[in-house]
């Protein structure tokens, strides 16, 4: 379950990313849906499940902090869909973030544009979306906080909106205190109007690389397939099977 976006670009990423998941468990079956702005909405795709005799569901969210929508919107579909559909058990997994696979796939994506990871001459702004929420942005300063462990010069926060600092400002302030060379690690799921305006700002802001979205990436595709089995309750020794 993702959060939907205007741009057709952010449903199309959803897509490639639930073909990865499906590819790892063709076992399973994987369905996408989407909050807001996109088809289908979760209702819709429980409703399906519950039709067609499905006796569990889990609802993976494709978010990479816990905020409002983990926190309000996951629970509200839940409660709709169990009252509805009874006989449907809905569990929900985990959100994605925190968790070292999302670092592996930002360190695939920032080798994509060139920087290798934990380049002593390197310091890096993990920029996120920002939120309304303090412990969704309390989470990215941990996670840059913890990345800086990995020989970068330096690692930082930053986000789109919400809070501050912005990434121009944040590569502006690496820049005057002598890193020699700043990368800005997009940590956005899929494309849109924020990782654009990111990259367009960072860009102008004198950063060297900005890192794709995180995408399809495959620490993505298992990351999923492991808070579907925990969700589960499924022993991390059996996840393979």
């Amino acid at each position: 379950m993702a959060h939907g976006s205007r741009d057709p670009r952010a449903a199309a990423t959803v897509a490639e990313l639930a073909a990865a998941v499906r590819a790892l468990r063709p076992d399973v079956p994987v369905h996408a849906a989407f909050l807001d702005h996109a088809a289908p909405a979760p209702d819709r795709v429980l409703a399906g499940l519950a039709a067609d005799g499905a006796g569990t569901a889990v609802v993976a969210p494709l978010l990479l902090t816990a905020a409002y929508h983990s926190k309000t919107d996951i629970p509200g579909v839940l409660a709709r869909a169990r009252r509805a559909h009874p006989r449907l058990a809905v569990r929900t997994a985990a959100t994605l973030g925190p968790d070292a696979l999302l670092v592996a796939a930002l360190e695939r994506r920032l080798a994509e544009a060139g920087v290798a990871a934990g380049d002593p001459d390197t310091a890096v702004v993990l920029v996120a979306a920002g939120s309304s929420d303090p412990a969704a942005n309390a989470c990215v300063r941990d996670v840059a906080r913890a990345w800086r462990a990995r020989g970068w010069r330096d690692a930082v926060p930053a986000f789109a909106s919400a809070v501050t600092p912005r990434p121009a400002a944040a590569v502006a302030a690496l820049r005057a205190a002598g890193a020699r060379r700043v990368a800005v690690a997009s940590y956005f799921l899929a494309p849109g109007h924020f990782a654009d305006k990111v990259r367009a700002e960072s860009l102008a802001a004198g950063a060297d690389a900005v890192s794709p979205v995180l995408g399809a990436a495959p620490e993505l595709a298992e990351l999923v397939l492991t808070r579907y089995t925990e969700a589960l309750g499924v022993p991390a020794s059996a996840q393979a099977g």
